[in-house]
């Protein structure tokens, strides 16, 4: 027969065991031993997916807790991912474009989404009727993102350049307070500033509509990411996108709920349905960054190559090839 002490050591080893995760059967892994990915954002309706899957908790189901954070701008997410501060980040293509250029450490997994309906934002008293009267005007915009690169597009549409304009650089939220004060004739900023100016410039509100320049949101990977939590995120990120397509309201209000106050229902429903969703690498992406590499070299005198195979080996397909073969068409 066991000693008493001897039964004790057994029965404390049991509890032990039965309260440890060492010891359970289940076959899913406990929050504890989850990997921690974290994900920073920027545009919340070129990032749907992202939200959708942070407010529906789509990412334990694959094995990973996800930290979502939103930055300003694209810009400023892909500082947090080249900074260290998170894994993964959702840009837009410009920031992603110029990284590449100055030789950064970062992957492009996959085109989340696409946006082609900006605006040129004036004042009925500047009389900007059409882009060429832009020439010699001051325009704001925050530098460094798609903005700039959408503004630059407006420009070349009438054979003019940034050295026709005086651009003025503004964060996002200060287009419309300069455009309200006089300090700029015209600026470019995020849609979800387009109803804002609207009401502040009441009567004086003027824009010129501009579909020449297709956005991309994309999912970068900085040093830190692995390619299996990025996989996780992917599978994650493409159940929250079958969501958007099923029921559309109800991801509108899923990133409506995730803005926390930061946009009004009324630019997510009306907006959110302008967005293409779709995880995709494509060689209509490669043109698009092949483009851009080539314009910010004379625009921003960004060093590195725009040539198409050095800017090519900044994808990487592997984790999206994995979860949806179909998506990757890039060579």
């Amino acid at each position: 027969m066991l000693r008493p002490r001897a039964v004790a050591a057994l029965l404390a080893a049991a509890l032990l065991c039965a309260l440890t995760s060492a010891c359970d059967s289940g076959s899913g892994p406990s929050g504890g031993d989850r990997p921690a990915v974290s994900l920073a954002g920027s545009d919340h309706l070129g990032g749907a997916p992202v939200y959708v899957a942070q407010e529906r908790g789509l990412w334990s189901a694959e094995g990973i807790e996800a930290t979502v954070t939103t930055q300003p701008t694209g810009r400023d997410a892909l500082n947090a991912v080249l900074g260290g501060q998170a894994q993964l980040g959702v840009v837009g293509d410009l920031p992603a474009v110029t990284a590449a250029l100055g030789g950064r450490e970062l992957r492009i997994v996959a085109d989340l989404s696409r946006f082609s309906d900006w605006r040129l934002l004036s004042r009925t008293d500047r009389q900007i009727t059409g882009f060429a009267a832009l020439k010699g005007r001051k325009v704001g915009v925050p530098q460094g993102t798609n903005v700039e690169y959408a503004l630059s597009r407006m420009l070349a549409s009438v054979q003019l350049t940034a050295a026709d304009v005086t651009v003025v650089n503004l964060a996002p939220n200060q287009v419309t307070s300069a455009l309200a004060r006089g300090d700029v004739d015209a600026g470019v900023t995020f849609p979800s500033f387009y109803d804002s100016a609207r009401t502040t410039l009441g009567d004086r509100y003027a824009e010129l509509p501009f579909t020449g320049y297709t956005a991309r949101t994309l999912l970068v990977a900085g040093p830190k990411a692995t390619e299996e939590t990025t996989t996780a995120v992917l599978r994650a990120l493409l159940k929250a996108q079958h969501e958007i397509t099923a029921d559309p309201a109800a991801a509108r209000s899923a990133v409506l709920a995730q803005s926390k106050g930061a946009l009004q229902a009324g630019y997510v429903d009306a907006f959110q349905p302008r967005y293409a969703y779709g995880a995709t690498l494509s060689p209509e992406l490669l043109d698009q960054l092949e483009h851009e590499a080539t314009w910010a070299k004379t625009a921003q005198n960004m060093p590195g190559s725009a040539d198409r195979a050095a800017l090519q080996r900044h994808l990487n397909p592997g984790p999206l090839r994995a979860v949806d073969p179909a998506a990757v068409t890039v060579r």
